[in-house]
């Protein structure tokens, strides 16, 4: 077996594959609102005293933020009108995301998930401890 078939086997077994007759999985359409001003920010945490408020940093060139991302899709289970779920692309909105840092309190990092309630960060995780199942207790 050459190792281009065994990379392939590899990444196949990683990310899932739709050959050999296997089902291939349909991503879910999550009711993304898209973070992109500043402003929003304070309408975000007003919005967190009625219901919790999920930022999800993303960045766009990372390959691990696209996995951790994808596997938050898939795992997600929630009611839409239970969360707002906000995403930013934090390449392209650098100073949203370090306004993000600073307003509710956490270091930056990428990928990243906050839960926002009552004006505060309730919750944050980052990297593979992303979890959507983490937003439950809030609801």
């Amino acid at each position: 077996m050459n190792i281009f078939r065994i990379l392939m086997g590899i990444f196949d077994k990683l990310f899932g594959s739709d050959s050999e007759g296997k089902e291939k999985v349909e991503k879910k359409a999550l009711p993304w609102r898209r973070l992109t001003e500043i402003d929003q920010l304070n309408e975000l945490a007003d919005a967190s005293h009625q219901r919790p408020q999920v930022i999800f940093k993303h960045s766009t060139r990372c390959g691990i933020s696209s996995m951790v991302m994808n596997q938050f899709e898939g795992s997600f289970d929630i009611e839409e009108d239970a969360i707002d779920l906000y995403y930013l692309d934090l390449l392209s909105y650098r100073e949203v995301s370090n306004e993000v840092a600073a307003k509710f309190q956490t270091w930056h990092e990428s990928p990243q998930m906050l839960i926002i309630k009552n004006g505060e960060t309730v919750h944050h995780a980052s990297h593979s401890a992303i979890q959507a199942s983490d937003i439950l207790p809030f609801v």
